[in-house]
């Protein structure tokens, strides 16, 4: 039973892996870090896969994950999070390699996207995924109508950030 669940988990993984490079190249600025945030977020999908019911798709359950993750362990409190040890899956994992190569423009919108407070951050990472409210509010556990109201201010910091 712990094969199959272990394999399953490592197809979804793999197939959604990028969600994560993307969420890490929001919260983190250097490679080390990315690596460190990447591994972190690996770690807390496989201890709460087995609590994925699939009442969502995968790929959105991965998003409230890693998010949460990611805003846990970036956020400035003296809550740390419970690791296990990496090793034990990292070789089953085939990673794919990571472009972190980017146009200016590109540059400029994740240096702005990194002033940004964490909850604006993944409000912001969601929508460019193309993610709806619906989606967004959903992985985010708030409102539609909330998720809406945060949006247009997280843009407006955005648009006064770049024109500054």
């Amino acid at each position: 039973m712990h094969q199959d669940l272990e394999k399953k988990f490592l197809e979804d993984f793999e197939i959604n892996q990028n969600i994560v490079h993307k969420i890490c190249r929001v919260y983190t600025t250097d490679d080390d870090s990315h690596k460190d945030l990447f591994q972190e977020i690996t770690i807390q999908v496989w201890k709460n896969y087995p609590k994925f019911r699939g009442d969502s798709k995968f790929s959105t359950w991965l998003y409230r994950v890693a998010l949460n993750t990611a805003i846990s362990l970036y956020r400035k409190s003296t809550r740390t999070i419970k690791t296990q040890n990496y090793s034990d899956l990292a070789y089953k994992i085939e990673t794919k390699g990571y472009d972190a190569t980017q146009d200016e423009q590109l540059k400029a919108l994740y240096s702005a996207i990194h002033r940004l407070n964490d909850i604006d951050k993944a409000l912001i990472f969601l929508y460019l995924e193309n993610k709806n409210y619906d989606e967004i509010s959903e992985t985010l556990g708030i409102t539609s109508v909330n998720a809406r109201v945060k949006m247009n201010r997280a843009k407006e910091k955005i648009k006064n950030i770049l024109n500054s």
